[in-house]
């Protein structure tokens, strides 16, 4: 049995001229394999005459990818049976077309890229990012960029050499995209937040307001004093007034600098903050950063960034610290909580649901708390082992196994027969 089909790995059964698209989803973003002779299960049924085969796979890449990318083929043995390993490598000259469209992997498919994302490929090509094209205004001031220079590196008095330094004029002679999007003011009309505070529930809204037009810092910075204000209050002991956090601060600006930095901006879109009663919605506009899986994103193992340049100024400015961090510091924030961050991933978003950290708001029942006891100490029980332990019929047990994942309190594994339940 080999691997399950991934990201980067793809079983077909015989040659046909559908890896095609594969190959120009891996040339364009990531490095990757196809497997020639393997089943959509990883079950493998071999390939008759490989060497004929593999000189077939070549010459149709050749014929049908333009440009050519860089690929190797070999022929390899698995329980004496042939199969054929194409690799792919990502290339430098994208976009690659096959039959006139390019393609890029979406989990374990694979999709043609829009109109957007195939500019992007375009300019990366050139080997130019969106942020480093030329602003649309070269009138630009950068006092709130000073003021967070002054307070996080000393810096008295921003001027030319240092936006030089930090990448937001180029040698050409101009502003770029990242110096206007971090310029006091700009006229990139996307660039913004849009907040919402609901009340009991949705038909209620405390707050409604959109940031746009302004520096990335002081987007940041009102943002977080949205937060303090619903989400930060004081509770007296004594004499003492004791600061507490209905959800962690650390969480929300983690989560916030990583929607600023990893968003695309040649989309027409907000990044949406929706803050409930118990939890805060954060939605970045665009999927994953090219040639990252979700499983790296969500492990920190993040070596490509979407904008470099905005995060090499977030980093020296103390906002972020090591690249590819942030979810690992979120998910630090709530390690002595109950519930837990959510991170939710799509081909044109990402949102991060960060819960409210106080038990009682979550109102659990005595029966939710029951199982929850079960499962804290780390073990991973089937339904039918906690019917055993708890003594409740299956309807009951299955209703409150649901309550508690809507709740992002457990995770539910597998599938079918085989499904376990344990603490997120």
């Amino acid at each position: 049995m080999e691997p399950r089909e991934s990201y980067n790995l793809e079983y077909k059964v015989e040659v046909s001229r559908t890896f095609l698209k594969t190959v120009s989803a891996y040339a364009n973003y990531n490095d990757g394999e196809i497997v020639f002779g393997v089943d959509d299960h990883g079950k493998i049924v071999g390939i008759e005459d490989a060497k004929e085969e593999s000189l077939r796979i070549e010459n149709m890449i050749n014929d049908a990818i333009i440009p050519i990318p860089y690929f190797t083929i070999k022929v390899k043995e698995a329980e004496r049976k042939e199969v054929i390993l194409l690799e792919v490598k990502k290339g430098k000259d994208t976009p690659y077309f096959y039959q006139g469209k390019a393609y890029k992997r979406a989990d374990t498919s694979t999709v043609g890229v829009d109109r957007f994302e195939l500019r992007r490929l375009a300019m990366e090509g050139i080997n130019i990012g969106y942020e480093e094209r030329k602003a649309t205004s070269q009138d630009l001031s950068f006092n709130a960029l000073e003021s967070k220079l002054k307070a996080e590196a000393g810096i008295e008095k921003i001027n030319l050499d240092i936006l030089k330094t930090l990448n937001l004029f180029n040698k050409d002679g101009y502003y770029n995209i990242a110096g206007e999007l971090l310029a006091d003011y700009n006229e990139i009309f996307f660039s913004g937040i849009d907040f919402i505070k609901f009340g009991k529930d949705i038909s209620k809204i405390l707050y409604r307001d959109s940031i746009t037009n302004k520096s990335l810092l002081t987007q940041f910075d009102r943002a977080i004093e949205i937060f303090e204000q619903y989400y930060l209050f004081e509770e007296i002991n004594g004499y003492n007034r004791i600061k507490k956090e209905l959800i962690p601060k650390e969480a929300f600006r983690e989560s916030l600098a990583n929607a600023i930095v990893h968003r695309v901006w040649d989309t027409n879109s907000y990044i949406q903050i929706a803050m409930y009663e118990d939890k805060i919605e954060i939605n970045s506009p665009g999927g994953l950063p090219a040639g990252i899986s979700r499983e790296e994103y969500l492990n920190g193992n993040v070596s490509v960034l979407r904008n470099p340049i905005i995060a090499g100024v977030f980093n020296r400015l103390n906002i972020i610290e090591k690249f590819g961090t942030g979810i690992a510091r979120i998910n630090e924030a709530y390690s002595h909580s109950i519930p837990k961050p959510d991170f939710d991933i799509s081909e044109n978003r990402i949102k991060i649901v960060l819960p409210v950290t106080e038990i009682d708001k979550l109102e659990l029942s005595a029966d939710e708390h029951f199982i929850y006891d079960l499962l804290k100490e780390g073990l991973e029980l089937s339904r039918k082992e906690i019917d055993l332990k708890t003594k409740f019929e299956k309807s009951k047990t299955l209703r409150i196994l649901n309550s508690l994942v809507d709740k992002n309190i457990i995770k539910k594994l597998g599938k079918g027969t085989t499904v376990t339940y344990k603490i997120k």
